[in-house]
């Protein structure tokens, strides 16, 4: 097994949506020994400790927009942080709710087209979050990143984006709760989508596999996007937006193992864990073991956990 250089940045950020938790995420992960598990692989791992956003104005209450202000500022500082962290290795990025991923991925996109890659993303999720600021109807911003990334009008206030990634170029699974605004757009749009009856009838491997002949096709960079909604919620509670009917145990594995065996992976998203909803850090230990299933962990290898 190839050993990475592995970079776990904390982002810390709670303010893509009103339910606040995300924000204990990063120790979260650092508690379930997510940098012990990856060195067990053999990899070199660096925890780069924790960012903060960049500086930005107050957010006032009130608005339809929860703290887009804040968001920005994330979206600023996570652009720097990950095209840094892509020059050195494979980030890891332990969030934290979803809209950190309008930053993590701007950056890995960034770098990509500085190295004459394409950029691919593999978005795991209930969600689409292909919302812009003027269709979400909650107000939160954890619903937007694609809709960022891929260039969709409606961000002006946010930083310019540095390489908008081509909507072919994006493949979601796992979806199970789209409104109809995002519906429409996704129709509309050349983005993969499949949810999880599509999954129930043909399983998970079939389209996974067909994306990932995609990116090694095109000698692209693979950024991927876990969200422990992604999950069904009797295996991860741990999550503000619980959406029943979610990957099960092992289909959420064979994900992760297929992504190691593509050898493609170049960065990683750990979202929306929230702590304060976590049963005795069951969420957090099964999101270690996910992405220590993406960096090489075998089936045969996988601890087992006592009970109490």
């Amino acid at each position: 097994m190839e050993q990475r250089d592995v970079h776990l940045i904390g982002v810390p950020m709670d303010s893509g949506k009103a339910r606040q938790g995300c924000r204990m995420g990063p120790d979260a992960y650092r508690i379930a020994g997510l940098g012990d598990e990856l060195e067990l692989l053999g990899h070199r791992v660096t925890d780069r400790g924790n960012i903060a956003p960049a500086p930005h104005p107050e957010d006032a209450p009130g608005g339809h927009l929860f703290r887009p202000y804040a968001v920005i500022g994330w979206t600023s500082a996570l652009i720097g942080a990950a095209r840094a962290a892509m020059a050195a290795g494979l980030p890891i990025f332990m969030g934290g709710d979803h809209a950190l991923s309008l930053g993590s991925v701007a950056g890995v996109a960034a770098h990509a087209a500085e190295a004459g890659r394409p950029q691919f993303v593999l978005w795991l999720d209930a969600h689409s979050d292909f919302h812009t600021p003027q269709t979400t109807q909650s107000g939160n911003l954890h619903g937007t990143p694609l809709a960022y990334v891929t260039g969709r009008p409606g961000f002006e206030s946010f930083p310019p984006l540095p390489a908008a990634i081509p909507e072919e170029n994006i493949c979601i699974i796992g979806l199970r709760s789209v409104d109809g605004a995002e519906r429409q757009a996704l129709m509309a749009s050349r983005i993969r989508c499949h949810d999880m009856r599509h999954i129930d009838e043909h399983g998970i491997a079939r389209p996974l596999a067909a994306f990932l002949d995609r990116v090694a096709e095109a000698g692209g960079a693979l950024h991927v996007s876990l969200d422990v909604d992604f999950l069904d919620p009797g295996i991860a509670p741990a999550v503000g937006t619980t959406v029943p009917g979610g990957a099960s145990f092992r289909e959420a594995h064979l994900v992760m193992e297929m992504i190691h065996d593509s050898g493609l992976m170049t960065s990683l998203d750990l979202v929306e864990l929230n702590p304060f909803l976590d049963e005795r850090g069951r969420s957090a230990q099964v999101m270690v073991d996910l992405a220590a299933s993406a960096l090489g962990r075998q089936v045969f290898d996988r601890p087992t956990y006592a009970k109490g």
